[in-house]
């Protein structure tokens, strides 16, 4: 099945040459491509809901710092490991499924001087290609939704972690209403959309041997973020640079369901900082 559901998954995710794509709208916008700020990158570069702010909320709860080997599992385009990486001092490896971002995200990062450290790397995240005890941080944003062995994903998570090491995560989950509206941003259909409740992901968690010490509920921040993002395309349109340039023609009708999916209950958001003791 996990075969079966990756193609699946790369098929949604891939689009071809999808730096120059990137790029290219870069330079529609105005930016100089040849000096290039996290800034200028800042509309596509996080892919998930509330962008760097919910990352920089979830480094904090983290304690992340210089001293810390950071691993993101389902890294995309880069806009993780780079905010990390500039704002913290972190070395980060990225893992992605789908190798088109692995390599846009190699490109984009030598553009703002950050391929020193940074690195990215094809990968499954139920079969990480690490040693065990490799990483101080395990981190991940919007990405377990795409993957139904869940509990082997959490174990290969604490296999490559240090004892001692923190697990991150900020993901979708199930919320009390249901179904979920399709498509949306994570899946174009059922087929390739996993989503568990908040109370089976703490479950899995603990059975995969870690313990959570940080369990914020971000729904409500994330609400309100999608109703003043589609506010502003409603007013002004689709800017040259978002995340429609990733997904391509269907982009609206995601963000109308993800809008609804979350106004409707029928999405969570989870911010959760788990421990490895062992």
């Amino acid at each position: 099945m996990q075969s079966r559901v990756n193609e699946a998954i790369q098929t949604h995710y891939t689009r071809s040459d999808l730096a120059n794509v990137i790029l290219a709208a870069l330079e529609k916008a105005g930016k100089d491509v040849s000096r290039l700020t996290p800034e200028d990158l800042a509309p596509i570069d996080e892919f998930h809901i509330r962008g760097r702010a919910a990352t920089l909320e979830l480094a904090r709860a983290a304690g992340l710092d210089a001293t810390r080997r950071v691993l993101d599992v389902g890294s995309g385009v880069g806009g993780t490991s780079r905010c990390l990486a500039k704002e913290f001092g972190c070395r980060v490896t990225g893992i992605d499924l789908t190798d088109e971002y692995c390599r846009a995200a190699t490109i984009l990062s030598a553009k703002i001087g950050l391929a020193e450290l940074v690195d990215y790397r094809q990968g499954d995240a139920t079969n990480l290609p690490f040693d065990d005890r490799s990483f101080d941080v395990v981190w991940t944003e919007h990405v377990a939704m795409n993957i139904p062995d869940k509990s082997r994903l959490y174990r290969e998570m604490h296999r490559v972690l240090k004892p001692g090491g923190t697990l991150a995560i900020y993901d979708i989950l199930a919320g009390p209403s249901s179904p979920v509206l399709f498509p949306v941003p994570w899946a174009r259909s059922p087929d390739t959309s996993f989503l568990v409740r908040p109370e089976e992901l703490r479950k899995l968690l603990e059975e995969a041997g870690f313990t959570v010490s940080d369990w914020s509920d971000t729904t409500e921040a994330a609400r309100a973020w999608f109703v003043s993002l589609a506010e502003k395309i409603r007013k002004d349109g689709l800017p040259p640079l978002g995340f429609h340039v990733l997904l391509g023609a269907d982009f609206q009708a995601m963000a109308q369901n993800q809008g609804r999916n979350l106004q409707e209950g029928r999405i969570v958001l989870g911010q959760v900082v788990a421990k490895k003791s062992t």
